[in-house]
């Protein structure tokens, strides 16, 4: 991966990285050691991003039963210390790391092709009101700006609040998000990328992507942060 280190000028005071507290002048709070040394995944399912040991093929999953989205990109394995991060961002508002994820995610995409829209995967507004924000468009909104693409918030919602997929099984996963997804008014764009945090099961990004899918975009990317081991 290509990344232009520092990231800010010289001349401003450095912050320090938050993983061992050395200088940093990049301005993510991630110094360049700390940054070569993150759990990044490297040989992934194009389809799904599930973590393989060889490049450039479609897991068994995805040969039988594809996704509905179409390509996924992912930046880590969901291990430490990103796993951390992430639930720092998610449940101690971390936004900060927000802005880390994407100013990485931005360096990983800078050479894919750019689609019409970003949507960040909504949350319900009661869960939102509880968090305070949404991860997802938190990541997104940085995201867009660095790769100059327009970012939708406001055509995707979620229309019920559902229990955690955390807490469910696979198969539970699906039934949960059944209708949970709708739009607010025609989708224009025809290539759209689904930002969220983490990408499990998959089964709420293809609940998304179903909905996008019939409403005519013809090209549907995930892009998320990172990628755990369990794809059923």
């Amino acid at each position: 991966m290509v990344y232009n280190w520092p990231l800010r000028p010289q001349w401003l005071i450095p912050s320090h990285c938050q993983l061992c507290l050395a200088k940093d002048p990049s301005g993510l709070n991630l110094c360049r050691a700390c940054h070569d040394d993150l759990p990044w995944l490297t040989l992934a399912c194009p389809r799904c991003s599930l973590p393989l040991h060889y490049p450039g093929q479609l897991c068994g999953a995805c040969q039988h039963h594809p996704p509905i989205f179409d390509t996924g990109i992912a930046l880590f394995h969901y291990a430490p210390p990103v796993d951390q991060l992430i639930l720092q961002l998610k449940f101690a508002a971390g936004l900060h790391q927000a802005r880390l994820f994407a100013a990485l995610l931005g360096a990983r995409l800078a050479k894919v092709p750019s689609p019409d829209c970003i949507i960040p995967v909504p949350l319900h507004p009661s869960r939102q009101r509880e968090r305070g924000f949404n991860q997802a468009i938190e990541i997104a909104r940085p995201l867009s700006q660095q790769l100059r693409c327009p970012l939708d918030i406001e055509s995707c919602i979620r229309t019920r609040p559902t229990p955690p997929q955390s807490l469910l099984s696979g198969s539970q996963r699906r039934s949960n998000l059944r209708d949970a997804f709708a739009l607010t008014r025609p989708l224009q764009a025809r290539h759209v990328a689904l930002v969220d945090d983490v990408l499990t099961t998959g089964s709420t990004l293809n609940a998304v992507a179903k909905l996008l899918r019939k409403a005519g975009a013809e090209r549907i990317d995930v892009w998320v942060c990172a990628r755990t081991h369990r794809n059923a």
